[in-house]
């Protein structure tokens, strides 16, 4: 599985709103993608994703911007990353039937598929935003 610059992205706007801003200090995206060196026109897209999923809240205007509509200590990786990329299963058959022509119940990968799609739930659903912060401020 591999997560797109959408998801890698996603995960920096997270982090930077936890950083930058709350409801009373807004952030715009102009900040954001001079702090990161990243694209505006490409983040617009992708926080316009997490917006729809109701972890980036925005107010319009001069005084307007971004910020985090959810606890940075309740944010899971996994939440912000499903929200630009979908799903994260490695393969569709651990979730919906399978398309590839293998009989499931006959197929000799599919545990293993089940033993990594549960490793990754695990460090995404146990990593917050605020995590990630307080890693990023022990680096400097």
């Amino acid at each position: 599985m591999k997560i797109s610059t959408k998801g890698i992205y996603a995960l920096e706007i997270a982090a930077d709103l936890a950083m930058h801003s709350d409801p009373g200090h807004l952030e715009s995206l102009k900040n954001i993608a001079e702090r990161r060196k990243l694209s505006e026109k490409y983040l617009e897209r992708i926080v316009k994703a997490l917006k729809t999923a109701g972890i980036v809240s925005s107010v319009r205007g001069a005084q307007g911007g971004y910020c985090l509509a959810k606890d940075p200590e309740q944010l899971t990786v996994r939440e912000v990353l499903e929200a630009v990329e979908g799903e994260l299963v490695p393969v569709e058959c651990l979730t919906k039937g399978s398309s590839c022509g293998i009989d499931c119940s006959l197929c000799p990968t599919k545990d293993t598929w089940g033993m990594l799609w549960d490793v990754m739930v695990s460090v995404a659903d146990g990593v917050t935003v605020s995590e990630i912060v307080r890693v990023a401020a022990k680096r400097g």
